[in-house]
């Protein structure tokens, strides 16, 4: 039996590449399904999650999660070898700690730059309140050599949409910040979900912002 996953436009909907990351990261099979954002379908497809009422959301026969710490939990109960959390107890402890403060922090960051892996910017303003939270987030990030706790786990597929977000609007982190967006850039899985998304996702104008548009980044742009 596989899990189906229940998925937003791929450009756009950072908690389902969260979601898609703790499946395609960890080599666990996945069926996605589209639940199209702004739209009489989303609903509809969610119906078949229910008490779903966000993206993602996962299903396994009858088991059905709907957030995405929680899908995080269960599949490394499920799975223990795929390596979700650090074998090491601290280490563990500080990996859960970052997934669940990004899972409900950085509100001005996530509000003010939406992810938009279609579209990237530059010259874009940046708030107190958003600074705020990047210097937060370079402190988490100052431990990385790599990704966060050695090999990939849960704590980088929470922060990879962050990661885009700073890549995305050309925002200013320091150089070990800067090292580790390069990594989720690298990044196999992700790559995959930006080519899928550019090439089925439509443009969707809730994104639209009135900022200068530049080329998306890649692992080779100089600092």
């Amino acid at each position: 039996m596989t899990w189906t996953l229940a998925i937003g436009e791929r450009c756009y909907s950072s908690w389902s590449l969260r979601g898609w990351l703790l499946f395609d990261a960890f080599g666990i099979p996945v069926k996605t399904v589209s639940a199209p954002l702004y739209s009489d379908g989303f609903a509809r497809v969610l119906a078949d999650f229910a008490p779903a009422r966000t993206v993602p959301a996962a299903k396994l026969g009858d088991t059905v999660i709907w957030d995405s710490l929680a899908l995080a939990e269960e599949l490394a109960d499920r799975y223990p070898d795929a390596g979700h959390w650090p074998a090491d107890p601290a280490r563990r402890a500080a990996a859960r700690s970052m997934a669940a403060e990004m899972h409900s922090g950085f509100t001005a960051l996530r509000s003010y730059c939406s992810m938009n892996l279609r579209t990237a910017f530059r010259d874009v303003p940046v708030p107190d309140d958003v600074r705020t939270d990047l210097n937060r987030i370079e402190r988490l990030w100052s431990q990385a050599d790599g990704w966060l706790f050695g090999d990939y786990s849960v704590a980088d597929a929470f922060f990879a949409p962050v990661a885009m977000r700073i890549a995305g609007h050309d925002l200013y982190v320091g150089p070990n910040a800067r090292a580790y967006v390069h990594k989720h850039l690298a990044h196999s899985s992700l790559r995959r979900w930006m080519e899928i998304g550019r090439a089925v996702d439509p443009v969707l104008d809730a994104y639209t912002r009135d900022w200068t548009e530049t080329a998306w980044p890649t692992t080779t742009t100089k600092d």
